[in-house]
């Protein structure tokens, strides 16, 4: 997942609303960029970022192509959520009611991104330093006050507050939440949309199975 920094979060929470307010109806579509650096990670970006980049079009992603365009992406430490969840989905729920309760977020909707996120590992890190339940990144632990990522109800907590933003910011659009939690508010906001990233669309797509899952 990648995550925003909140630094001063209540003034970046503000200036995004209004770049959101302004920008989001003038989004367009814009071109994806494709290049792959020195060490073999494949980056898809909306901006010619490299000298390298090049111009590529995505065919409409599903599960068998997802591997071939982006090679490089995994599960906390390289362990599908698949392995973890049977046993150890029932453990965090008391702890996900009350949360959740306190910040007025569904759920079964958090419970749906802890099993996308890390398949309820709280000990899970991703190649990108996002750590436990709810995956969060160094940075936005800082900024949300959680000294302990890899605590199960500070995750919990932590993740769950972020996401409650995210709906904030978007109307409480769950599609464009999920999508912000995953790429980042800005991209979502630069794409008038969930970005036309292989790995954003894929995440929204579990996300919204397993919440359909929960809730039904």
């Amino acid at each position: 997942m990648k995550q925003t920094a909140l630094r001063s979060p209540y003034v970046v929470f503000a200036v995004l609303i209004i770049v959101l307010t302004v920008s989001f109806p003038l989004a367009l579509r814009a071109e994806i960029y494709k290049y792959v650096d020195k060490d073999g990670t494949i980056h898809y970006t909306n901006t010619p970022t490299y000298t390298q980049s090049k111009e590529v079009s995505l065919p409409p992603l599903n599960q068998a192509n997802f591997r071939k365009y982006f090679p490089s992406y995994s599960y906390g430490r390289g362990i599908r959520p698949a392995t973890f969840y049977h046993m150890n989905q029932a453990a965090y729920d008391l702890n996900i009611k009350q949360i959740c309760s306190l910040y007025g977020v569904d759920c079964n909707l958090v419970k749906a991104v802890i099993r996308a996120e890390s398949g309820f590992n709280p000990s899970a890190v991703s190649s990108k330093g996002a750590m436990g339940l709810m995956q969060l990144m160094p940075g936005t632990s800082r900024d949300l006050g959680v000294s302990d990522p890899f605590d199960p109800r500070e995750n919990i907590d932590g993740g769950a507050r972020y996401l409650k933003m995210m709906l904030d910011m978007f109307g409480n659009n769950t599609l464009l939440a999920l999508a912000a939690y995953n790429a980042g508010p800005e991209a979502v906001i630069a794409w008038g949309g969930v970005p036309p990233f292989g790995q954003t669309q894929l995440y929204v797509k579990r996300v919204m199975d397993f919440y359909d899952r929960y809730r039904y």
